[in-house]
């Protein structure tokens, strides 16, 4: 069976976009999406392919706002008014054009209405982009606490885990397995804020939250002498190596929701959410000096994942055929 078998041969380039968009920019979340069963495959890709849509609008080069971005900020809410009012007309049945942001869409509501996914879960996804954006009633560059962070999590990172259900299919009710695919997205962002924090200070943002920080003695004029000396600091270590164990609590969490899913599909998952948590790992065993370079998992490490689970995923499929 191919990826697009099934699928209206006219919607089959806008899959194919899609795919290469994940080949291109999500290489942990792409090899996860190999070890899917084939038939899942295509939408999965159509959700990432939006993601990185209006990814992209967010991260436009130059949005530094210590640099003055303003004309640009002012861009990125204007492209992003365009994305949600053309998500709204797409998911309504109005007609899409040919171009590239239209074919990703096209993908994105054949996937939304083959599975059934709710259609809230992509304006909560915008309604988080938009908390990233100078400039925009929503902007929020600091979290306070944890519970004001899950706001921004819900929309960024839960509601990814929520979307892709459907499509994964479920040995349970989907209600019941909602609460841990939403905890393995937030895990995941979480991942990303621990490991990201040097690029994040220099973007003036601080995901993390504050008073989580402060609680070890950390505040933002030492975080910006760690990152411009490139020095380590015990306190900043005692509240990453807390963050570390937060998240890796949610990982936990998330980990019974796995075995909910369909067999098929949770070799894929669990190979993810392994990959990862070794991000987590590789920052201690450089020493938390993520202020000053960025923690990735050797390729080597990834392969060693992977491997098992390709076998275990070949198993699967032979043994219900």
């Amino acid at each position: 069976m191919k990826e697009l078998d099934g699928i209206d041969p006219e919607l089959h380039a806008a899959y194919r976009i899609c795919r290469e968009l994940n080949a291109q920019h999500g290489k942990t979340y792409f090899l996860a999406t190999r070890l899917l069963p084939t038939d899942k495959r295509a939408g999965v890709h159509a959700l990432y392919g939006f993601a990185r849509m209006v990814d992209d609008i967010v991260d436009l080069e130059g949005t530094d706002i210590a640099v003055g971005s303003d004309e640009l900020n002012a861009r990125r809410i204007v492209e992003l008014d365009v994305i949600e009012s053309r998500v709204r007309d797409a998911l309504a049945g109005k007609p899409l054009s040919d171009s590239v942001s239209d074919q990703v869409l096209s993908a994105l509501c054949d996937t939304v209405a083959r599975y059934d996914i709710p259609h809230d879960y992509f304006f909560a996804f915008m309604h988080s982009m938009r908390m990233d954006i100078p400039g925009s009633p929503m902007f929020v560059s600091r979290y306070r606490t944890m519970e004001q962070l899950r706001e921004y999590m819900y929309g960024s990172a839960a509601v990814i885990g929520l979307q892709m259900l459907p499509i994964l299919g479920t040995v349970v009710e989907r209600s019941v397995a909602e609460p841990p695919a939403a905890a393995l997205g937030e895990a995941f962002q979480l991942t990303n804020f621990i490991r990201d924090m040097g690029e994040d200070l220099d973007r003036d943002r601080i995901y993390l939250p504050t008073d989580e920080l402060a609680a070890f003695g950390v505040d933002e004029k030492l975080l910006r002498w760690c990152r411009t000396t490139g020095s380590v600091d015990a306190r900043v270590t005692r509240a990453l190596a807390h963050l570390i164990a937060v998240t890796r609590s949610i990982y936990r969490t998330s980990d019974a929701g796995i075995e909910m899913l369909d067999p098929r599909v949770r070799p894929s998952m669990r190979t993810a959410s392994i990959l990862y948590g070794r991000i987590l790992d590789e920052v201690e065993s450089q020493g938390y000096r993520v202020l000053s370079q960025r923690a990735t998992v050797p390729q080597w490490t990834r392969a060693r994942i992977a491997l098992p689970q390709f076998a275990v995923t070949g198993f699967k499929r032979a043994t219900v055929r």
